[in-house]
């Protein structure tokens, strides 16, 4: 069995619910309190085990993602020599990245063939706007060795089971039609239903934006076409899986999942992540506190 040794990361989306800050800013290097989403996006890739990270970007970010990424601030060393190196250049020298431009966003499964046939063997694929956070540190503590484990995770499922998989995480009831919900038997998914209503939901596990796909996905893919499925075409794909060879969904339990797909679920990631995080949550907590207290008085 050949070792994971590539991971993708979806970066080519236009960003709209995020307008205006997006026109200046991709949402994908949008910071959860001081460090990127891509950087995070990066280090969990690395820290799976990853030699090679594919971006897939649109073209007008290619000016900001393409340059920045690589080359990131080795300038700023002498400012902020408090802080690792690999919080300012994100990726580690033993580690190749490679751009690709998705001029028509057209949904997961159109931005995965774009990429697909270029990679040898299985990998892994990361949405760019949603973040699983264990641990929730500061940049001191930047780069693989602290980085989220959730892609790890997939890849020994998949040394073990030898199938592919995806990540899954619990959310409340009201949470339900939001996302895509699976039904489990086990480890296995035997079916994903889209944006369900609450009586409709097989299970409260959604997909978390994690997959680990097999080294023929370019192929399967041209069995589902955007054209013919649209949005839909990566579901279609993933009910294949399940009803040739098997899908596993592995729990993502104790992560947190931070969306900066829309402006309140990303001030609620900045908010979460900081009340949890040793450096800022006194004071933070401190200042919410006295706000609320200011509110009703």
């Amino acid at each position: 069995m050949k070792e994971v040794a590539d991971a993708v990361i979806l970066a080519g989306g236009r960003g709209t619910r995020m307008l205006p800050g997006s026109m200046y800013v991709p949402k994908e290097i949008m910071p959860l309190v001081d460090t990127p989403i891509i950087n995070h996006l990066i280090w969990e890739s690395c820290n799976a085990g990853v030699e090679r990270i594919h971006i897939i970007i649109s073209p007008n970010k290619k000016k900001i993602l393409a340059k920045t990424i690589p080359e990131g601030y080795p300038e700023l060393d002498l400012v902020r020599s408090d802080l690792p190196k690999i919080s300012l250049k994100p990726i580690p020298e033993n580690v190749e990245v490679f751009f690709y431009e998705q001029t028509n966003p057209g949904g997961v499964g159109d931005a995965i063939s774009i990429v697909a046939n270029n990679i040898e063997g299985p990998f892994l694929v990361l949405l760019g706007d949603n973040l699983l956070i264990e641990d929730h540190i500061s940049p001191k503590k930047s780069g693989p060795d602290f980085a989220s484990k959730s892609c790890k995770k997939l890849v020994e499922y998949f040394y073990q089971h030898k199938i592919p998989c995806t990540g899954i995480i619990e959310v409340a009831d009201e949470e339900l039609d939001k996302y895509g919900i699976v039904e489990l038997e086990d480890t296995l998914i035997k079916n994903i239903i889209e944006k369900p209503k609450i009586h409709d939901a097989p299970s409260n596990y959604i997909l978390c934006g994690r997959y680990l796909l097999p080294g023929n996905t370019g192929e399967l893919l041209k069995l589902f076409t955007g054209a013919e499925y649209g949005e839909l075409q990566s579901i279609a794909f993933f009910k294949h899986l399940i009803e040739n060879g098997g899908f596993g969904g592995v729990k993502m339990n104790g992560y947190m999942l931070y969306d900066s797909g829309n402006p309140l679920n990303w001030l609620k990631s900045q908010i979460d992540h900081a009340l949890r995080r040793d450096d800022l949550n006194q004071d933070l907590r401190n200042w919410i506190k006295n706000r609320i207290d200011d509110e009703n008085s």
